[in-house]
């Protein structure tokens, strides 16, 4: 229910934040193009302002320790493997993070492929084979060196862009209609506000699913970096870990998405934002 409150509390804080903004500098809420162009700043804004942010509250959430200067040799060799593997990934060396977690997890994010941060679990350390562990971090590597995130950003951006514009041009249709006769009013502004956010709500659920869609795909395509960086071999033995530890993901969901092991849940196989392990498994002995 905080979820719900929380989303219909900052979609109405959009819808009058839009108004306003259009507003001073004279956009015609009415003109398709003034709409789509604020639905544009709205939409690519607020995914990018999330990603620049990402590392933050990444950090902040799991309550990660950014590795300075490594104090014991588990933390030098993880250091030491990150540091190798993006010279071979050529990329920037990532903020190398640990955060007290009981389940095997590792996640990665970052505005772009020179500022990424890299975060394990002391779960996945105390659970997994350096091997394994070495796989993992490959995978996350692989994320950063193919821009994984600004791309979902981007996607992002684009859907959230949409959500917004069509909502209001279906709202604006619906209150077109509504005030059509002679004693027709509208909906008036909280009516409109009301089905602009149901609208919202059900854009905003398929564009979910594209959203999930990709994050999908680009498991496969991290666990084939991996293999690249690492082999395929490796790889496949950490997916199986994965398989044979049932402690619950404990990622907070503002991270959950860029973990190695997908949290459990979902309403549907169409808003997971991983697939299943023994695909995954399957698709790197097919390689």
């Amino acid at each position: 229910m905080f979820r719900i409150g929380l989303f219909l509390a900052t979609n109405m804080a959009i819808l009058v934040l839009l108004g306003i903004v259009m507003s001073v500098f004279g956009v015609d809420s009415r003109s398709t193009s003034g709409l789509l162009l604020m639905a544009g700043a709205f939409g690519m804004g607020g995914s990018f302002l999330s990603l620049a942010m990402s590392k933050w509250i990444a950090k902040k959430s799991t309550g990660a320790r950014v590795i300075e200067n490594p104090s014991n040799p588990t933390e030098q060799w993880l250091y030491n493997t990150v540091q190798r593997m993006a010279k071979d990934a050529e990329i920037g060396m990532p903020e190398v993070a640990l955060y007290n977690a009981a389940d095997m997890n590792a996640f990665a994010t970052g505005m772009n492929k020179n500022n990424a941060l890299v975060a394990v679990s002391s779960g996945l350390l105390q659970n997994m084979s350096k091997d394994e562990v070495e796989a993992v971090l490959a995978h996350e590597i692989s994320h950063i060196a193919c821009g994984d995130m600004v791309t979902l950003a981007l996607i992002q951006g684009v859907l959230n862009t949409f959500v917004i514009f069509l909502s209001r041009i279906a709202a604006n249709i619906i209150n077109n209609f509504l005030s059509g006769d002679e004693e027709g009013e509208g909906l008036g502004f909280f009516g409109y506000m009301a089905v602009t956010i149901v609208l919202e709500l059900v854009l905003g659920f398929f564009a979910s699913i594209i959203v999930m869609w990709f994050s999908r795909k680009r498991e496969f395509t991290a666990d084939k970096g991996a293999a690249y960086l690492t082999s395929k071999e490796k790889m496949v033995s950490a997916l199986q870990r994965l398989q044979e530890h049932h402690e619950p993901s404990q990622l907070p969901d503002q991270v959950a998405a860029f973990g190695i092991r997908p949290k459990k849940g979902g309403m549907a196989s169409l808003l997971r934002s991983h697939p299943p392990l023994e695909e995954r498994i399957e698709a790197l002995r097919n390689l």
